[in-house]
């Protein structure tokens, strides 16, 4: 069975967002996004007081999952 792959709004991102960009790009709450961003369950790059999700980690860690799973 082949799957198809779906064009994921991550796709247009650039490497690092705002947490209000990305709570628009996934479709959350900002202040889910905020809650998650507190708990670490996203990486950050802090750059002064500010902190930017770190989406090309993100990319990095959905490849090498979908690696371990591929057929």
């Amino acid at each position: 069975m082949a799957f198809e792959t779906a064009q994921l709004p991550l796709t247009g991102l650039p490497p690092v967002v705002t947490r209000e960009a990305w709570a628009a790009a996934t479709g959350l709450p900002v202040g889910v996004v905020n809650s998650q961003c507190d708990k670490g369950y996203w990486p950050l790059i802090r750059v002064g007081k500010y902190s930017l999700i770190n989406v090309e980690a993100i990319r990095v860690k959905a490849i090498q999952k979908a690696q371990e799973f591929a057929l």
